[in-house]
Protein backbone atom coordinates (compact mmCIF):
# COMPACT_ATOMS: atom_id res chain seq x y z
CA UNK A 1 0.00 0.00 0.00
CA UNK A 2 1.13 3.53 -0.80
CA UNK A 3 1.38 6.15 1.97
CA UNK A 4 1.20 9.31 -0.19
CA UNK A 5 -1.89 10.33 -2.17
CA UNK A 6 -3.30 13.28 -4.05
CA UNK A 7 -6.47 13.01 -1.97
CA UNK A 8 -7.30 11.12 1.22
CA UNK A 9 -11.03 10.78 1.96
CA UNK A 10 -12.09 9.86 5.49
CA UNK A 11 -15.55 8.29 5.35
CA UNK A 12 -17.06 6.01 2.73
CA UNK A 13 -20.67 7.22 2.67
CA UNK A 14 -22.34 9.03 -0.26
CA UNK A 15 -20.16 12.12 0.09
CA UNK A 16 -16.96 10.18 0.69
CA UNK A 17 -17.22 7.45 -1.93
CA UNK A 18 -18.46 9.86 -4.58
CA UNK A 19 -15.53 12.21 -3.83
CA UNK A 20 -13.15 9.27 -4.18
CA UNK A 21 -14.67 8.00 -7.42
CA UNK A 22 -15.11 11.45 -8.97
CA UNK A 23 -11.55 12.39 -8.01
CA UNK A 24 -10.19 9.16 -9.47
CA UNK A 25 -12.08 9.81 -12.71
CA UNK A 26 -10.24 13.15 -12.88
CA UNK A 27 -6.90 11.33 -12.71
CA UNK A 28 -6.18 11.79 -9.00
CA UNK A 29 -4.52 9.15 -6.83
CA UNK A 30 -7.09 8.59 -4.07
CA UNK A 31 -7.25 6.79 -0.72
CA UNK A 32 -10.59 6.09 0.95
CA UNK A 33 -10.77 5.30 4.68
CA UNK A 34 -13.95 3.66 5.99
CA UNK A 35 -14.38 2.06 9.42
CA UNK A 36 -17.58 0.16 8.53
CA UNK A 37 -19.19 -0.90 5.25
CA UNK A 38 -18.77 1.20 2.12
CA UNK A 39 -21.89 3.22 1.38
CA UNK A 40 -22.22 4.67 4.86
CA UNK A 41 -25.52 5.34 6.59
CA UNK A 42 -27.48 6.03 3.40
CA UNK A 43 -26.78 2.68 1.83
CA UNK A 44 -26.51 0.45 4.90
CA UNK A 45 -28.84 1.95 7.53
CA UNK A 46 -30.73 4.79 5.88
CA UNK A 47 -32.07 5.80 2.48
CA UNK A 48 -31.78 2.50 0.62
CA UNK A 49 -33.07 -0.01 3.22
CA UNK A 50 -35.83 2.39 4.34
CA UNK A 51 -37.04 2.79 0.75
CA UNK A 52 -36.91 -0.97 0.25
CA UNK A 53 -39.32 -1.31 3.20
CA UNK A 54 -41.51 1.43 1.74
CA UNK A 55 -41.68 -0.47 -1.54
CA UNK A 56 -42.82 -3.60 0.30
CA UNK A 57 -45.54 -1.46 1.88
CA UNK A 58 -46.50 -0.20 -1.60
CA UNK A 59 -46.76 -3.75 -2.94
CA UNK A 60 -49.05 -4.68 -0.05
CA UNK A 61 -51.26 -1.66 -0.82
CA UNK A 62 -51.48 -2.72 -4.45
CA UNK A 63 -52.40 -6.30 -3.54
CA UNK A 64 -54.99 -5.15 -0.99
CA UNK A 65 -56.64 -3.02 -3.69
CA UNK A 66 -56.08 -5.42 -6.59
CA UNK A 67 -59.79 -6.28 -6.86
CA UNK A 68 -60.47 -2.65 -7.89
CA UNK A 69 -58.41 -3.36 -11.01
CA UNK A 70 -60.13 -6.66 -11.73
CA UNK A 71 -57.40 -8.83 -10.21
CA UNK A 72 -58.73 -11.15 -7.53
CA UNK A 73 -56.01 -12.33 -5.13
CA UNK A 74 -56.52 -15.50 -3.07
CA UNK A 75 -58.93 -14.99 -0.20
CA UNK A 76 -60.50 -11.83 -1.61
CA UNK A 77 -63.95 -13.38 -1.33
CA UNK A 78 -63.57 -13.42 2.44
CA UNK A 79 -62.23 -9.87 2.46
CA UNK A 80 -58.81 -10.98 3.58
CA UNK A 81 -55.82 -8.68 3.21
CA UNK A 82 -52.42 -9.85 2.04
CA UNK A 83 -50.15 -11.28 4.71
CA UNK A 84 -46.60 -10.04 5.16
CA UNK A 85 -43.52 -12.28 5.46
CA UNK A 86 -41.28 -9.55 6.81
CA UNK A 87 -38.32 -11.89 7.23
CA UNK A 88 -38.41 -12.24 3.43
CA UNK A 89 -38.71 -8.46 3.15
CA UNK A 90 -35.63 -8.13 5.34
CA UNK A 91 -33.71 -10.63 3.24
CA UNK A 92 -34.66 -8.81 0.03
CA UNK A 93 -33.60 -5.48 1.51
CA UNK A 94 -30.28 -6.92 2.62
CA UNK A 95 -29.70 -8.40 -0.83
CA UNK A 96 -30.18 -4.97 -2.41
CA UNK A 97 -27.82 -3.37 0.13
CA UNK A 98 -25.15 -6.05 -0.26
CA UNK A 99 -25.26 -5.76 -4.04
CA UNK A 100 -24.87 -1.99 -3.95
CA UNK A 101 -22.02 -2.16 -1.40
CA UNK A 102 -20.24 -4.69 -3.60
CA UNK A 103 -20.81 -2.39 -6.58
CA UNK A 104 -19.10 0.52 -4.82
CA UNK A 105 -16.17 -1.72 -3.88
CA UNK A 106 -15.87 -2.87 -7.51
CA UNK A 107 -15.93 0.74 -8.77
CA UNK A 108 -13.22 1.70 -6.27
CA UNK A 109 -11.09 -1.23 -7.44
CA UNK A 110 -11.74 -0.39 -11.08
CA UNK A 111 -10.63 3.21 -10.59
CA UNK A 112 -7.66 2.21 -8.42
CA UNK A 113 -8.98 3.91 -5.29
CA UNK A 114 -7.04 2.41 -2.38
CA UNK A 115 -9.51 1.47 0.36
CA UNK A 116 -8.35 1.37 3.98
CA UNK A 117 -10.76 -0.57 6.21
CA UNK A 118 -10.35 1.26 9.48
CA UNK A 119 -10.87 4.46 11.47
CA UNK A 120 -9.08 7.55 10.20
CA UNK A 121 -8.02 10.56 12.26
CA UNK A 122 -6.49 13.78 10.97
CA UNK A 123 -3.28 15.28 12.30
CA UNK A 124 -1.04 18.17 11.24
CA UNK A 125 0.26 18.39 7.69
CA UNK A 126 -2.69 16.50 6.22
CA UNK A 127 -1.46 13.30 7.85
CA UNK A 128 -4.11 10.65 8.46
CA UNK A 129 -3.58 7.93 11.03
CA UNK A 130 -5.61 4.80 10.34
CA UNK A 131 -6.38 2.16 12.95
CA UNK A 132 -7.26 -0.77 10.75
CA UNK A 133 -10.14 -3.05 11.66
CA UNK A 134 -7.67 -5.94 12.00
CA UNK A 135 -5.75 -4.00 14.68
CA UNK A 136 -2.84 -2.87 12.53
CA UNK A 137 -2.03 0.79 11.92
CA UNK A 138 -1.12 2.91 8.92
CA UNK A 139 -0.10 6.51 8.40
CA UNK A 140 -0.94 8.15 5.09
CA UNK A 141 -0.80 11.71 3.79
CA UNK A 142 -2.61 13.62 1.09
CA UNK A 143 -2.08 16.81 -0.85
CA UNK A 144 -5.72 17.28 0.13
CA UNK A 145 -7.94 15.60 2.72
CA UNK A 146 -11.73 15.39 2.59
CA UNK A 147 -13.57 14.73 5.85
CA UNK A 148 -16.84 12.86 5.20
CA UNK A 149 -17.61 10.88 8.35
CA UNK A 150 -21.35 11.51 8.20
CA UNK A 151 -23.81 11.40 11.09
CA UNK A 152 -25.52 9.13 13.60
CA UNK A 153 -29.07 9.15 15.01
CA UNK A 154 -29.77 11.54 17.84
CA UNK A 155 -31.26 10.03 20.98
CA UNK A 156 -33.36 11.46 23.78
CA UNK A 157 -32.97 11.12 27.55
CA UNK A 158 -34.65 8.09 29.04
CA UNK A 159 -34.92 6.27 25.72
CA UNK A 160 -31.69 4.29 25.53
CA UNK A 161 -31.39 1.85 22.64
CA UNK A 162 -32.31 -1.73 23.44
CA UNK A 163 -35.38 -3.93 23.63
CA UNK A 164 -38.40 -2.09 22.24
CA UNK A 165 -36.48 1.23 21.93
CA UNK A 166 -34.98 1.62 18.47
CA UNK A 167 -33.44 4.30 16.29
CA UNK A 168 -33.50 4.23 12.50
CA UNK A 169 -30.47 1.91 12.72
CA UNK A 170 -32.15 -0.89 14.69
CA UNK A 171 -35.62 -0.69 13.16
CA UNK A 172 -34.15 -1.48 9.74
CA UNK A 173 -33.02 -4.86 11.10
CA UNK A 174 -36.53 -5.97 12.11
CA UNK A 175 -37.69 -9.25 10.58
CA UNK A 176 -41.32 -8.95 11.73
CA UNK A 177 -44.05 -6.31 11.60
CA UNK A 178 -44.77 -5.00 15.11
CA UNK A 179 -48.46 -4.81 16.01
CA UNK A 180 -48.16 -1.40 17.68
CA UNK A 181 -45.53 1.23 16.92
CA UNK A 182 -44.84 4.66 18.40
CA UNK A 183 -42.71 6.99 16.31
CA UNK A 184 -41.13 9.82 18.30
CA UNK A 185 -40.60 12.62 15.80
CA UNK A 186 -42.89 13.62 12.94
CA UNK A 187 -40.21 14.83 10.54
CA UNK A 188 -39.29 13.27 7.21
CA UNK A 189 -37.69 10.09 8.57
CA UNK A 190 -40.36 9.58 11.23
CA UNK A 191 -43.15 9.98 8.69
CA UNK A 192 -41.52 7.47 6.35
CA UNK A 193 -41.40 4.84 9.10
CA UNK A 194 -44.94 5.66 10.22
CA UNK A 195 -46.22 5.32 6.66
CA UNK A 196 -44.37 2.04 6.14
CA UNK A 197 -45.67 0.31 9.25
CA UNK A 198 -49.21 1.64 8.90
CA UNK A 199 -49.42 0.25 5.35
CA UNK A 200 -48.00 -3.07 6.58
CA UNK A 201 -50.77 -3.34 9.17
CA UNK A 202 -49.27 -1.86 12.34
CA UNK A 203 -51.20 0.41 14.67
CA UNK A 204 -49.06 3.57 14.54
CA UNK A 205 -48.84 6.66 16.75
CA UNK A 206 -46.68 9.69 15.87
CA UNK A 207 -45.50 11.79 18.82
CA UNK A 208 -44.32 15.23 17.64
CA UNK A 209 -43.37 18.28 19.71
CA UNK A 210 -44.19 20.81 16.98
CA UNK A 211 -47.81 21.90 16.33
CA UNK A 212 -47.95 19.72 13.18
CA UNK A 213 -46.11 16.85 11.54
CA UNK A 214 -43.52 17.72 8.90
CA UNK A 215 -42.83 21.16 10.35
CA UNK A 216 -41.33 23.53 7.80
CA UNK A 217 -43.27 21.98 4.91
CA UNK A 218 -45.56 24.09 2.75
CA UNK A 219 -48.90 24.24 4.56
CA UNK A 220 -50.99 22.97 1.63
CA UNK A 221 -48.62 20.04 1.11
CA UNK A 222 -48.48 19.13 4.81
CA UNK A 223 -52.29 19.10 5.02
CA UNK A 224 -52.48 16.46 2.28
CA UNK A 225 -50.06 14.19 4.15
CA UNK A 226 -51.91 14.74 7.41
CA UNK A 227 -55.27 13.82 5.83
CA UNK A 228 -53.78 10.72 4.25
CA UNK A 229 -52.17 9.60 7.51
CA UNK A 230 -55.49 9.96 9.33
CA UNK A 231 -57.11 7.76 6.66
CA UNK A 232 -54.44 5.16 7.42
CA UNK A 233 -55.56 5.44 11.08
CA UNK A 234 -52.19 6.82 12.15
CA UNK A 235 -52.72 8.64 15.46
CA UNK A 236 -51.14 12.09 15.32
CA UNK A 237 -50.18 13.50 18.71
CA UNK A 238 -48.67 16.93 18.05
CA UNK A 239 -47.62 19.80 20.29
CA UNK A 240 -46.65 17.37 23.03
CA UNK A 241 -43.61 16.35 25.06
CA UNK A 242 -42.56 12.74 25.55
CA UNK A 243 -41.79 12.27 29.23
CA UNK A 244 -40.68 8.65 29.53
CA UNK A 245 -41.61 5.01 29.11
CA UNK A 246 -42.28 1.98 31.28
CA UNK A 247 -41.33 -1.47 29.88
CA UNK A 248 -43.81 -4.29 30.38
CA UNK A 249 -43.49 -8.06 30.79
CA UNK A 250 -44.43 -8.79 27.15
CA UNK A 251 -41.37 -7.03 25.71
CA UNK A 252 -43.15 -3.80 24.84
CA UNK A 253 -43.42 -0.54 26.70
CA UNK A 254 -45.85 2.24 27.62
CA UNK A 255 -44.79 5.68 26.42
CA UNK A 256 -45.94 8.70 28.42
CA UNK A 257 -46.51 12.07 26.80
CA UNK A 258 -48.58 15.20 27.07
CA UNK A 259 -48.64 18.98 26.67
CA UNK A 260 -46.06 20.92 28.69
CA UNK A 261 -48.74 22.30 30.99
CA UNK A 262 -51.44 19.67 30.77
CA UNK A 263 -52.58 16.22 31.71
CA UNK A 264 -50.30 13.35 30.73
CA UNK A 265 -51.38 10.58 28.36
CA UNK A 266 -49.79 7.30 27.34
CA UNK A 267 -49.75 4.68 24.60
CA UNK A 268 -48.78 1.01 24.94
CA UNK A 269 -46.68 -0.25 22.04
CA UNK A 270 -44.40 -3.10 21.00
CA UNK A 271 -41.74 -0.91 19.39
CA UNK A 272 -40.68 2.73 19.81
CA UNK A 273 -38.83 4.33 16.89
CA UNK A 274 -36.85 7.35 18.08
CA UNK A 275 -36.58 9.61 15.05
CA UNK A 276 -35.50 13.04 16.29
CA UNK A 277 -32.81 13.84 13.74
CA UNK A 278 -29.13 13.07 13.34
CA UNK A 279 -25.93 14.56 14.73
CA UNK A 280 -22.60 14.94 12.90
CA UNK A 281 -20.03 12.24 13.68
CA UNK A 282 -16.74 14.02 14.30
CA UNK A 283 -15.95 11.84 17.34
CA UNK A 284 -13.02 9.91 15.85
CA UNK A 285 -11.47 12.59 13.67
CA UNK A 286 -8.72 13.64 16.09
CA UNK A 287 -7.94 17.09 14.59
CA UNK A 288 -5.29 17.91 17.21
CA UNK A 289 -2.70 20.28 15.83
CA UNK A 290 -4.95 21.35 12.97
CA UNK A 291 -7.00 24.48 12.33
CA UNK A 292 -10.18 22.49 11.69
CA UNK A 293 -12.94 23.95 13.90
CA UNK A 294 -15.88 21.95 15.26
CA UNK A 295 -18.74 24.12 16.53
CA UNK A 296 -20.81 23.58 19.68
CA UNK A 297 -23.32 21.42 17.77
CA UNK A 298 -20.60 19.13 16.42
CA UNK A 299 -20.49 20.48 12.86
CA UNK A 300 -17.16 21.08 11.14
CA UNK A 301 -17.01 24.72 10.02
CA UNK A 302 -16.37 25.34 6.31
CA UNK A 303 -16.60 28.13 3.75
CA UNK A 304 -18.71 28.09 0.57
CA UNK A 305 -16.13 25.82 -1.09
CA UNK A 306 -16.39 23.32 1.80
CA UNK A 307 -12.85 24.24 2.95
CA UNK A 308 -12.05 24.09 6.64
CA UNK A 309 -9.65 26.44 8.42
CA UNK A 310 -6.83 23.98 7.71
CA UNK A 311 -5.22 24.50 4.27
CA UNK A 312 -6.03 21.64 1.90
CA UNK A 313 -8.63 20.08 4.21
CA UNK A 314 -12.31 19.99 3.22
CA UNK A 315 -15.45 18.67 4.94
CA UNK A 316 -18.68 17.57 3.26
CA UNK A 317 -21.98 15.80 3.83
CA UNK A 318 -23.68 15.42 7.20
CA UNK A 319 -20.47 16.50 8.92
CA UNK A 320 -21.19 20.14 7.99
CA UNK A 321 -24.25 22.29 8.57
CA UNK A 322 -25.92 21.85 5.18
CA UNK A 323 -29.06 19.85 4.27
CA UNK A 324 -28.59 16.25 5.44
CA UNK A 325 -29.32 14.71 2.07
CA UNK A 326 -27.23 12.11 0.22
CA UNK A 327 -27.50 14.03 -3.04
CA UNK A 328 -26.20 17.18 -1.34
CA UNK A 329 -23.21 15.07 -0.26
CA UNK A 330 -22.71 14.09 -3.92
CA UNK A 331 -22.80 17.74 -4.97
CA UNK A 332 -20.34 18.75 -2.25
CA UNK A 333 -18.01 15.93 -3.29
CA UNK A 334 -17.92 17.24 -6.87
CA UNK A 335 -17.47 20.80 -5.60
CA UNK A 336 -14.45 19.92 -3.46
CA UNK A 337 -12.70 17.90 -6.17
CA UNK A 338 -13.21 20.69 -8.69
CA UNK A 339 -11.98 23.26 -6.17
CA UNK A 340 -8.80 21.39 -5.25
CA UNK A 341 -8.13 20.98 -8.99
CA UNK A 342 -8.34 24.77 -9.35
CA UNK A 343 -11.46 24.72 -11.54
CA UNK A 344 -13.31 27.50 -9.62
CA UNK A 345 -16.72 25.75 -9.34
CA UNK A 346 -19.89 27.67 -8.57
CA UNK A 347 -20.96 27.44 -4.90
CA UNK A 348 -23.95 25.21 -4.15
CA UNK A 349 -27.29 27.00 -3.85
CA UNK A 350 -28.53 25.21 -0.75
CA UNK A 351 -31.81 27.13 -0.83
CA UNK A 352 -32.63 25.45 -4.15
CA UNK A 353 -31.66 21.83 -3.62
CA UNK A 354 -34.25 19.11 -4.30
CA UNK A 355 -35.96 17.57 -1.27
CA UNK A 356 -37.84 14.27 -1.20
CA UNK A 357 -39.89 12.47 1.43
CA UNK A 358 -40.88 8.92 0.50
CA UNK A 359 -43.91 8.40 2.74
CA UNK A 360 -47.25 7.67 1.10
CA UNK A 361 -48.23 10.07 -0.39
CA UNK A 362 -44.76 11.18 -1.48
CA UNK A 363 -43.54 14.76 -1.05
CA UNK A 364 -40.95 16.63 -3.12
CA UNK A 365 -39.96 20.25 -3.54
CA UNK A 366 -37.32 22.74 -4.60
CA UNK A 367 -37.15 26.39 -3.62
CA UNK A 368 -39.12 28.29 -0.96
CA UNK A 369 -42.72 27.56 -0.07
CA UNK A 370 -45.36 30.27 -0.25
CA UNK A 371 -44.77 31.67 3.24
CA UNK A 372 -40.99 31.50 2.95
CA UNK A 373 -41.11 33.44 -0.33
CA UNK A 374 -43.27 36.11 1.27
CA UNK A 375 -41.00 36.27 4.31
CA UNK A 376 -38.07 36.83 1.92
CA UNK A 377 -39.82 39.94 0.63
CA UNK A 378 -41.31 38.66 -2.60
CA UNK A 379 -44.75 39.50 -3.95
CA UNK A 380 -45.89 36.16 -5.28
CA UNK A 381 -48.43 34.54 -7.54
CA UNK A 382 -49.41 30.96 -6.64
CA UNK A 383 -50.83 28.20 -8.82
CA UNK A 384 -52.24 24.93 -7.45
CA UNK A 385 -53.65 21.91 -9.26
CA UNK A 386 -54.91 18.67 -7.76
CA UNK A 387 -54.12 15.15 -8.97
CA UNK A 388 -57.82 14.43 -8.54
CA UNK A 389 -58.55 15.25 -12.18
CA UNK A 390 -55.27 13.96 -13.66
CA UNK A 391 -55.99 11.04 -15.99
CA UNK A 392 -52.83 9.08 -15.18
CA UNK A 393 -53.46 9.48 -11.45
CA UNK A 394 -56.95 8.04 -11.94
CA UNK A 395 -55.56 5.16 -14.01
CA UNK A 396 -53.11 4.13 -11.29
CA UNK A 397 -55.68 4.78 -8.56
CA UNK A 398 -53.63 7.46 -6.75
CA UNK A 399 -55.53 10.76 -6.93
CA UNK A 400 -54.54 12.27 -3.58
CA UNK A 401 -52.21 15.26 -3.78
CA UNK A 402 -51.38 18.45 -5.65
CA UNK A 403 -48.74 20.49 -7.43
CA UNK A 404 -48.09 24.02 -6.17
CA UNK A 405 -45.96 26.58 -7.99
CA UNK A 406 -44.81 29.85 -6.40
CA UNK A 407 -43.72 32.58 -8.82
CA UNK A 408 -42.61 36.20 -8.50
CA UNK A 409 -45.32 38.75 -9.24
CA UNK A 410 -44.30 41.09 -12.07
CA UNK A 411 -44.97 44.85 -11.78
CA UNK A 412 -48.03 44.39 -14.03
CA UNK A 413 -49.42 41.68 -11.72
CA UNK A 414 -48.59 38.73 -13.98
CA UNK A 415 -46.52 35.73 -12.87
CA UNK A 416 -42.81 35.84 -13.65
CA UNK A 417 -39.82 33.82 -12.42
CA UNK A 418 -40.62 30.52 -10.71
CA UNK A 419 -39.30 30.56 -7.15
CA UNK A 420 -40.55 27.26 -5.75
CA UNK A 421 -42.21 24.04 -6.88
CA UNK A 422 -43.89 21.84 -4.25
CA UNK A 423 -45.53 18.47 -4.90
CA UNK A 424 -47.37 15.85 -2.90
CA UNK A 425 -48.87 12.77 -4.49
CA UNK A 426 -48.05 9.68 -6.57
CA UNK A 427 -44.37 9.37 -7.46
CA UNK A 428 -43.79 13.04 -6.58
CA UNK A 429 -40.11 12.27 -5.94
CA UNK A 430 -39.76 11.11 -9.55
CA UNK A 431 -41.66 14.11 -10.93
CA UNK A 432 -39.67 16.90 -9.30
CA UNK A 433 -36.85 17.16 -11.85
CA UNK A 434 -38.76 19.54 -14.12
CA UNK A 435 -39.63 21.81 -11.21
CA UNK A 436 -36.09 21.62 -9.85
CA UNK A 437 -34.63 22.68 -13.20
CA UNK A 438 -37.17 25.49 -13.47
CA UNK A 439 -36.22 26.86 -10.05
CA UNK A 440 -32.47 26.60 -10.59
CA UNK A 441 -32.48 27.97 -14.13
CA UNK A 442 -34.62 30.85 -12.84
CA UNK A 443 -37.10 30.15 -15.61
CA UNK A 444 -40.23 32.22 -15.98
CA UNK A 445 -43.79 30.98 -16.16
CA UNK A 446 -44.08 32.01 -19.80
CA UNK A 447 -40.90 30.12 -20.73
CA UNK A 448 -41.95 26.87 -19.03
CA UNK A 449 -45.47 27.06 -20.47
CA UNK A 450 -43.97 26.68 -23.96
CA UNK A 451 -42.80 23.15 -23.19
CA UNK A 452 -45.02 20.21 -24.15
CA UNK A 453 -45.77 17.64 -21.45
CA UNK A 454 -46.44 13.96 -22.30
CA UNK A 455 -50.05 12.78 -22.01
CA UNK A 456 -51.30 10.94 -20.12
CA UNK A 457 -48.72 11.46 -17.40
CA UNK A 458 -48.49 12.53 -13.81
CA UNK A 459 -45.87 15.10 -14.75
CA UNK A 460 -48.25 17.01 -17.01
CA UNK A 461 -49.87 18.39 -13.86
CA UNK A 462 -46.75 20.51 -13.33
CA UNK A 463 -47.15 21.84 -16.87
CA UNK A 464 -50.84 22.58 -16.32
CA UNK A 465 -50.11 24.37 -13.04
CA UNK A 466 -47.55 26.60 -14.74
CA UNK A 467 -49.92 27.16 -17.68
CA UNK A 468 -52.61 28.39 -15.30
CA UNK A 469 -50.18 31.04 -14.05
CA UNK A 470 -50.10 32.57 -17.56
CA UNK A 471 -53.73 33.54 -17.07
CA UNK A 472 -55.08 30.83 -19.37
CA UNK A 473 -55.53 27.14 -18.76
CA UNK A 474 -57.45 23.98 -19.61
CA UNK A 475 -59.05 23.63 -16.21
CA UNK A 476 -59.83 25.70 -13.16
Amino acid sequence: MSDKFDVVVIGGGPGGYSAALYGASAGLNVALVEMDALGGTCLNRGCIPAKAFLETAAVKRHVDHAAEFGINPPGHEEGKQATVDFARTQARKQGIVDGLVAGIAAMCKGRKVEVFNGTGSLGPGRTVGVVMNDGSKAIITGDAVILATGSVPRTIAGFDRGGPIMTSDEVLDLDYVPSRVAVIGGGAIGCEFASTFADLGSEVTILEGAPKILPGLDTDVAKVVERSFKKKKIALKTGIMVTGHQPNDSGGTTVSFGPKDGESDSVEVDVVVVSVGRRPLADHLGLEGTAVVVDERGFVQVNESCETGEPGVYAIGDLINTPQLAHVGYAEAILTIKHLLGESPMPIRYDRVPWAIYCHPEVAWAGPDEQQAKDAGYDVVVGKHSFKFNSRAQIIGETEGLVKVIAKKNPDGTAGQVLGVHMVGPWATEQLSGGYLAVNWEATVDEIAEFIQPHPSLSELFGETVLSLTGRSFSG
